[in-house]
């Protein structure tokens, strides 16, 4: 079979697609949008509705994503402050494409960890047959090295 060598490009380190990534490609960037996607909530209204990620982490995701211009945060002049976030419009902008990643993963992520745990044990599997034939070649080779030479 012969085959034709294609130039691929390769992909910039500075390719709008890359640089859209690193805005979202975490886990709790993607789920503070769409706590916000309802509308706007303070700190601990978000907190509440993001099971396992800690304030620290909620605070810093919270501060990237006003950085980025994806929420509005507004702070009250009352004591004690009240602080809410909201979604820019530019942020609004993600709850499309958030919502096609996640009808994807409701249809195919238990696919996806099915063939996962497959491959999981068949490297398992073929691992532990490696290491049986070792064992069984050098407790055979320690069998035969025991055996007195006849003359």
């Amino acid at each position: 079979m012969v085959t034709k060598t294609q130039r691929v490009e390769p992909i910039p380190t500075d390719c709008r697609t890359r640089r859209g990534l690193e805005l979202i490609a975490d886990q709790w960037t993607l789920l503070v949008v769409v706590a916000l996607q309802q509308g706007t909530k303070r700190f601990s209204q978000i907190h509440a509705q993001i099971e396992g990620i800690s304030k620290k982490m909620l605070t810093q995701t919270l501060r990237a994503l006003e950085r980025d211009g994806l929420v509005k945060r507004v702070v009250y002049p009352v004591v004690p402050p009240m602080v809410e976030y909201s979604l820019t419009t530019l942020g609004q902008t993600l709850i499309e494409p958030i919502w096609a990643l996640r009808d994807w993963s409701e249809k195919y992520i238990e696919e996806v960890e099915r063939i996962r745990a497959e491959y999981d044990q068949t490297g398992k599997n073929s691992l532990q047959e490696e290491i049986l034939a070792l064992v069984q070649k050098r407790a055979n080779g320690a069998d035969s090295s025991a055996k007195p030479e006849k003359e």
